[in-house]
């Protein structure tokens, strides 16, 4: 600095800072030696804060207006200078204007995805990415634990720091909170607020406050994705008899002429094939239970056996009308002949009757 501007910082008589930029949080005002007339005027604006340093040590934080820098305005500074015993002019401070406007349109979003135990699809990874707001809300904290003696601090400084911790509470809560995906990508707005109620406390120990989260979106894996675009279609697919003629009629117009005729063979044909799809099988009816016969042979029984069995045993004279038999369901052992279900095997050996005597020759007389 040259010696005009030493003698012009000796004189200055007003401190006040205008911002340029849109990414500024604090700037100092600089000024040879940090001296500053006693009685200048400092204009603090809307959406800031100055807080005067000395040697070191926070003084006096002045809100919003314009203030004469005497003992009355700054009674901490004035108790470090020993205003009290007399003044000089100029004195040396530090005066750091904080910018308290709301930062938007911040980004942030999970590098690595982020693993959820999910209702309905199990374990699932989802990425996630959106945008964030905050600003200044304890000037003096945040010099106390962020910035320091930066003279000019930036947003891009502290951005690396606030998404990596929004992304780490985002990837916990979410983890733990058992909202099932589908809930997640219909509910960005609610899922937005109550991930901000969370992390607020992280931010306000920074000095800083954090005004919304705004989630984007939420992503799945593809194979994931592609299950849900399956069952969304078939859900859209509804009547597959329809869906089967829209298909063919457009398959068959696409394959040659536009013609109505190729149409109404479009149609004709779909409709062949939903009568073939539509048609119930033909019902055959089950078997008839056939539990089998057990037959008392002597004082032994001998079965399960089948009806051709039976009539085979029957031909052969093993089986009479005097046989006991017997079948699930029956209370005691019962005859052949006594059995209604049995009675038919004999009926091909009833005796016929006898040939009745021929006529007697007529005379031809």
């Amino acid at each position: 600095m040259g010696l005009w501007d030493k003698l012009m910082g000796e004189f200055v008589d007003v401190i006040e800072w205008t911002d340029n930029s849109s990414d500024t949080m604090v700037y100092r005002f600089e000024r040879h030696g940090n001296e500053i007339k006693y009685g200048a005027k400092l204009t603090v604006r809307e959406s800031q804060v100055a807080i005067f340093v000395n040697e070191g040590q926070v003084a006096d934080v002045l809100t919003p207006g314009m203030y004469v820098l005497e003992t009355q305005n700054l009674p901490l500074l004035s108790t470090l200078q020993h205003w009290d015993h007399g003044f000089s002019s100029p004195f040396k401070a530090e005066v750091y204007f904080f910018n308290t406007k709301q930062f938007t349109n911040l980004k942030w979003g999970t590098r690595n995805p982020v693993m959820i135990r999910d209702s309905e699809f199990g374990g699932v990874r989802i990425r996630a990415f959106g945008t964030y707001g905050m600003r200044v809300d304890d000037s003096r904290k945040f010099m106390q634990e962020i910035m320091g003696t930066d003279g000019n601090f930036t947003v891009d400084e502290i951005s690396d720091q606030l998404r990596n911790l929004i992304v780490t509470r985002f990837s916990s809560i979410v983890a733990s909170a058992n909202i099932p995906v589908l809930d997640m990508a219909a509910n960005y707005e609610q899922l937005g607020q109550f991930v901000t109620q969370k992390i607020v406390p992280e931010f306000a120990a920074y000095g800083l406050k954090l005004t919304n989260i705004l989630v984007e979106n939420i992503s799945l894996p593809t194979e994931v994705e592609e299950a849900l675009d399956k069952r969304t279609s078939m859900g859209m697919i509804g009547n597959l008899d329809k869906y089967l003629q829209y298909q063919t009629a457009q398959g068959i117009g696409e394959g040659g002429s536009n013609s109505a005729l190729d149409m109404g063979m479009g149609f004709a044909v779909a409709n062949k094939m939903a009568e073939v799809l539509n048609k119930p099988a033909a019902a055959t009816p089950p078997p008839l239970p056939d539990t089998g016969w057990h037959i008392a042979i002597g004082q032994e029984s001998r079965g399960p056996l089948g009806m051709p069995q039976l009539q085979q045993m029957a031909q052969n004279g093993q089986l009479t009308a005097a046989t006991l038999v017997w079948q699930a369901g029956m209370a005691n052992w019962q005859a052949v002949g006594e059995t209604a279900a049995l009675r038919g095997l004999f009926a091909g050996q009833a005796t016929p009757p006898p040939i009745p005597p021929s006529a007697p020759p007529q005379s031809s007389e």
